[in-house]
């Protein structure tokens, strides 16, 4: 052995005596032997010796980034699979499946899991949940509400931030899990939009394990992100119909949005729909073509549903049983009289309301089947046109299934509001019809020129 070798094998000797790394000397990084042109030539590396203590710090920043404290009530053990209230089993399936998924995910994170519904349904538990799981594993998991991650992003282009932008955003996209809560209620600025499809995209190529909760309809969704959560290789979508946990004991009772007045309505079903006596041929036959109308929507709502009719001709009955029918097979639906609406509307408006605008107004906007029953009684001022406007342009653009109740006819409402009438008078999207039946109260028809009093 040369006098060369044994120096350096008695430094290796006392170096381990001495419980100093012998690849760093002590220094923590080494300097790769690397070609000129690589990107990292001459750049320091961490030492192996080094490697678990840089996992520890990268997993802490995580932890603080998640801010994971606020949520650590979030567990697969106090989540209530069966739900609260949800009678329909086809509800309860659909969140014991939820449920699953998310177990079978934080077990074996794979791929990409996608968790859509309403507030409150219970997907950010179930989202945080597989966070806390990995986190008690000791394995990294970065768990961020999307307008917060946006906000953490902007806050490094403060001169006196401790962190730099490409360090959060690399940690961001390369984290082994990354939970991104609430995706589409973010500020949806060219420069959000581009910064979480770089995350996504840099993710669905490396093929990372993520998981999204969103309250949006996947065809709502930016196209970008869309085409990349939408890819059945890598991901698993599921829809969760129940309803608010966090809900009035009403709403929940009923297994219904607090906004739906359904409740009024159970009884009206298409079993106990009438066709009468005492009408003429025509009147019968526009009945039971409204009655098939409205089954064949219910068994499968695509498009929207226009039914207009005189007072008590049986276009509620039938917009509820609609609802009713829907309700029962475990789907949402949320039915509400036009003036309600916008009471609902208004009252966020005032400094004590529990509820913003913007989610009162997302609840309808969104709701997977939505029964607007009585356009035409509401009153017309310029704030509740535009209100309705957007609700309607915002279900027509996006093609959410809708039933519609007037007692105006068609060229009243589209005197009324001709913005509105656009959308209802598009046959390709929405099927009109008119009743013809009189008015019906108690088993005997009103006679059509007449009025109570003068009976």
């Amino acid at each position: 052995m040369s006098n060369t070798s044994t120096i350096q094998q008695d430094t290796v000797e006392k170096l381990v005596e001495q419980k100093v790394c012998p690849l760093c000397g002590g220094l923590g990084f080494l300097r790769r032997d690397l070609p000129v042109d690589h990107p990292d030539f001459g750049k320091l590396a961490p030492c192996a010796c080094q490697l678990n203590q840089v996992e520890a710090q990268h997993a802490e920043k995580l932890r603080k980034l998640s801010n994971l404290e606020t949520l650590s009530h979030y567990n697969f053990e106090n989540f209530v699979p069966d739900g609260h209230f949800l009678n329909p089993p086809l509800q309860r399936k659909n969140l014991r499946t939820a449920f699953k998924m998310a177990c079978e995910f934080a077990a074996r994170p794979q791929g990409w899991l996608i968790l859509i519904g309403g507030y409150g349904c219970g997907k950010t538990h179930l989202a945080a949940a597989i966070a806390n799981e990995r986190v008690s594993q000791n394995q990294p998991a970065l768990f961020v509400n999307t307008p917060d991650l946006l906000d953490h992003l902007r806050a490094t282009y403060n001169p006196n931030s401790t962190v730099s932008y490409d360090e959060r955003f690399d940690m961001v996209r390369q984290t082994p899990l990354l939970i991104l809560d609430d995706l589409g209620t973010e500020n949806a600025t060219p420069w959000a939009g581009e910064k979480l499809y770089q995350i996504l995209n840099y993710r669905y190529n490396a093929r990372l394990p993520t998981v999204i909760t969103s309250n949006r309809r996947l065809e709502e969704i930016d196209g970008r992100l869309r085409s990349r959560m939408g890819d059945p290789d890598l991901c698993n979508i599921q829809v969760i119909r129940a309803y608010d946990f966090r809900g009035g004991d009403g709403g929940k009772a009923m297994g219904q949005s607090e906004l739906s007045t359904l409740g009024l309505h159970r009884d009206q079903t298409f079993a106990n729909f009438h066709d009468r006596e005492r009408l003429s041929s025509e009147e019968r036959n526009s009945l039971r073509r409204a009655l098939s109308l409205a089954q064949e929507y219910a068994e499968s709502p695509h498009g929207w549903l226009l039914f207009t009719g005189g007072y008590g001709s049986g276009k509620t009955h039938l917009a509820a049983a609609i609802a009713n029918y829907r309700l029962d097979k475990g789907y949402a639906v949320l039915f509400i009289t036009v003036p309600d609406l916008l009471d609902h509307l208004r009252s966020t408006y005032n400094p004590n309301s529990p509820v913003s605008y913007d989610k009162r107004f997302d609840e309808l906007r969104t709701a997977p089947l939505l029964v607007l029953d009585d356009l035409g009684t509401h009153s017309t001022t310029a704030w509740a046109k535009e209100k309705l406007y957007q609700l309607f342009n915002h279900r027509y653009v996006a093609r959410l299934p809708t039933v519609v109740t007037s007692s105006l006819s068609l060229e009243e409402l589209e005197k009324q509001d001709p913005r509105l009438f656009s959308r209802l008078i598009d046959a390709t999207h929405c099927t009109q019809f008119v009743i013809l039946a009189p008015p019906f109260r108690g088993g005997i028809p009103l006679p059509r020129r007449q009025s109570r009093r003068a009976r």
